[in-house]
């Protein structure tokens, strides 16, 4: 992967190479990442750069043995660790070293554009707790005491380090803060909140910018040469910077429609509930609606409150005198058109504060039916 490739910010892509050029880089790092960023690409780009035999002032060659190798992941100075959980092929004490080629292979079929998600959808481990483990902690001590294979750097890249397990994290203290000779530890999270301070502590942060919505639809269009600008526009406005969601968008833009149609549903079913005359029928299609919602999975389901959360907002913006601070495509326009007026601020900000306990909940693995009944109730109590 070289930094030409890697879609994030020119500046921060200019602030990794400044470290080379300046000869001072900070041995531990905290890559802040921002959903669909890439920074995952980058922190390789970062390794790549690192131990490219003729590397140039703005990128790594792409041609040498090492820079090749790279490409496949397969260096052996770069240390993948990741959340990891049992599988159908590893039955038992799961670490990143037994599923590393599996992640590889994810990587490299997703082209770098990867998220908690898809790999746990690809473990079939939505509904585990996968971590990065007591097991991954001690090889990485364990290997940062070995001189590296080539001579050169050593790449750990830690990536959704909000998931490194508590218990492990403190084997892991003394390496980061006084690690062998040339090594790299590039630590990627987009939760830094749920990280212990004594590890963030030790290490030297790299924010990573929101893509904007030109950048996501030039990149649309870069990678779907036949796609329409104005459906590329639209894409970017959906997915709010997040490019590998974008992508999910392009594939499966029936899914989106089809979550859409289903929280002009539900919330219909709200305001009738506030004003109490919601009847039989009007609930029992309500519940169809969870229902489908329940079999779609736990991801659909969180990206369908995301969603509602996002469309509150909308209908809020909708209210205001900037109309132009409303992001929405033309569907999406035409359903908030149906709320203006009936929401308004103190509504909408005690609406999007219930979704985000439900959200929480689901993410907790809390039974879903019940969560969603539970909400269409508690936004009908927000509207009265």
């Amino acid at each position: 992967m070289q930094f030409k490739d890697v879609l994030v910010s020119e500046s921060v892509k200019e602030q990794l190479l400044n470290q080379v050029r300046e000869h001072r880089i900070s041995h531990a790092q905290f890559f802040l990442a921002q959903p669909g960023s890439q920074a995952f690409a980058a922190a390789i780009a970062m390794g790549q750069y690192l131990c490219c035999e003729h590397p140039t002032e703005t990128d790594s060659c792409g041609e040498c043995p090492s820079c090749k190798q790279f490409t496949k992941l397969s260096h052996p100075d770069l240390h993948l660790y990741f959340p990891n959980c049992t599988t159908k092929e590893v039955a038992k004490d799961p670490d990143s070293i037994k599923l590393a080629q599996q992640f590889k292979d994810f990587v490299i079929l997703h082209r770098y554009h990867i998220s908690i998600e898809d790999w746990l959808n690809e473990l079939g481990g939505e509904n585990k707790q996968a971590s990065i483990n007591i097991r991954d902690c001690s090889h990485i001590v364990n290997q940062n005491s070995m001189r590296s294979y080539q001579g050169g750097y050593k790449i750990y890249v830690l990536w959704c380090v909000d998931r490194l397990y508590h218990a492990a994290a403190p084997k892991l203290l003394k390496t980061l803060e006084e690690p062998e000779n040339q090594s790299l530890f590039i630590l990627i999270s987009e939760k830094p909140e749920q990280i212990l301070s004594t590890i963030l502590s030790r290490t030297q942060l790299v924010k990573f910018p929101r893509l904007s919505d030109d950048e996501v639809a030039v990149a649309l269009q870069k990678d779907f040469p036949d796609m329409a600008g104005a459906d590329a526009r639209n894409i970017a406005i959906l997915c709010e910077g997040d490019y590998t969601k974008a992508l999910k968008i392009h594939q499966d833009d029936a899914d989106q429609h089809e979550m859409l149609t289903q929280f002009d549903q539900l919330m219909h079913s709200a305001v009738a509930l506030s004003r109490q005359n919601m009847s039989d029928c009007r609930y029992d299609e309500a519940q169809e609606v969870i229902e489908q919602i329940v079999k779609q999975g736990r991801e659909y389901q969180k990206q369908f409150i995301t969603l509602t959360i996002r469309m509150l907002r909308n209908i809020l913006m909708t209210n205001t005198r900037h109309p132009e601070m409303v992001k929405a495509t033309a569907y999406e326009t035409e359903i908030l058109s149906e709320y203006t007026g009936i929401i308004q601020l103190k509504q909408a900000s005690l609406m999007t504060e219930e979704c985000n306990k439900a959200l929480y909940h689901i993410s907790r693995n809390g039974n879903t039916a019940i969560i969603l009944t539970d909400l269409i109730f508690k936004l009908a109590a927000c509207l009265k």
